[in-house]
């Protein structure tokens, strides 16, 4: 068998849940962005709500990311086309670790940040409104003075790993449409299974 028909007879798709998994997480991130630059723009009764809510999808994230790593690495993805060329496999490879790392640098940050805010204990965490979580006890039990100064650095840290992750999702999609519509590879219907119906897994 010839490495292309190798290709053709493999299944070119992510499983289900890996596809649920990443679109989950997208859409949580775009609601999340949502927030945070409508936020000065809200009525004054809506922030707290909103703020709790973005506090929620970001631990939301955290989970779901968790997930689908033990899931990849469980089921591994399908292997990219063999018309890539090894540069174009390293790329593809070191930027998906990338990904991954901002994506979860993000809400830890974020995380790290409420922890440090001296009005903590003023107004507890609650996961969706209903469920109590715990902020980081280690940066919650600090003096007032070493916590806002925390607070500040990792304020300035969840900011920017925010611009960082967006251009590096700008780049992840300007590169899966260039393979998909230059390349001609079948790069959308990896994560996108509905496009076809060649081969997949659960």
């Amino acid at each position: 068998m010839t490495a292309l028909q190798g290709e053709a007879d493999a299944p070119i798709r992510y499983t289900t849940v890996a596809m649920f998994l990443h679109w989950a997480v997208a859409i949580i991130i775009v609601l999340n962005v949502a927030i945070a630059l409508t936020l000065d723009y809200m009525p004054d009764g809506w922030i707290r709500a909103a703020v709790d809510l973005h506090k929620s999808f970001g631990i939301t994230v955290i989970g779901l990311v968790l997930l689908h790593l033990l899931w990849r690495y469980a089921n591994p993805p399908p292997p990219l086309p063999v018309s890539y060329s090894p540069w174009e496999r390293r790329i593809a490879k070191a930027a998906h670790i990338i990904l991954y790392t901002l994506i979860l640098a993000m809400p830890i940050s974020g995380w790290l940040h409420d922890s440090a805010w001296n009005l903590a204990a003023q107004f507890p965490m609650k996961l969706y409104f209903l469920v109590p979580w715990p902020r980081i006890g280690p940066i919650e039990n600090l003096d007032p003075v070493t916590k806002e100064k925390l607070h500040t650095i990792f304020g300035f840290a969840h900011e920017y790993l925010a611009y960082v992750l967006y251009g590096v999702v700008a780049l992840h999609i300007a590169g899966a449409l260039k393979h998909q519509f230059i390349d001609r590879h079948p790069q959308l219907e990896r994560m996108m299974g509905w496009l076809n119906r060649r081969p997949t897994r659960f």
